[in-house]
């Protein structure tokens, strides 16, 4: 009667050892594949706010004269790389529709960590666009109150 039960337990854990590591697996595949959505998200958020984010720099930067502002007006009229960084989203969020299932988890973790990075690294890019923003705002309101006390002679003309 020991030895049945003994061959009893042994057969369970046999079948209940894989059934659980393939759970498992699964499991961990599926909180991947929510991660990498969950980054995907969050780097679309990113960029939408920094779209939002440089056009409102846009008055600030038509306050500085032509000749000053002339690099800064480039990169804030520039939406390509946005629109890139986008479509790059996009294609990622295709790949995990596509190669979701079948790919393996190394490759998914390769994927995850490289949304992880580009989440991290728009978000200190996103702090420092905000930094130079209060510092541009800052800095024109200090030069206008400064004009205002020039005579009129030394003053800039604005250009159009």
């Amino acid at each position: 009667m020991l030895i049945f039960l003994l061959l009893a337990g042994v057969v369970a854990l046999a079948i209940a050892t894989p059934m659980l590591l393939r759970y498992r697996s699964r499991l961990r595949r599926q909180r991947t594949l929510s991660r990498m959505l969950d980054l995907a998200d969050a780097v679309e958020a990113l960029l939408d706010r920094s779209q939002e984010r440089m056009a409102a720099l846009r008055p600030l930067v038509d306050r500085v004269p032509a000749d000053i502002a002339a690099e800064a007006n480039a990169s804030l009229q520039g939406s390509l790389p946005i629109r890139e960084a986008k479509r790059d989203v996009l294609q990622h969020r295709l790949w995990i529709q596509q190669n979701g299932e079948s790919a393996d988890q190394v490759e998914l973790d390769r994927a995850c960590a490289a949304l992880a990075r580009v989440r991290e690294r728009l978000d200190g890019q996103l702090a420092e666009l905000e930094n130079v923003g209060s510092d541009l705002a800052s800095a024109t309101e200090a030069a206008a109150a400064a004009a205002l006390r020039e005579p009129p002679t030394l003053r800039r003309t604005p250009e159009a």
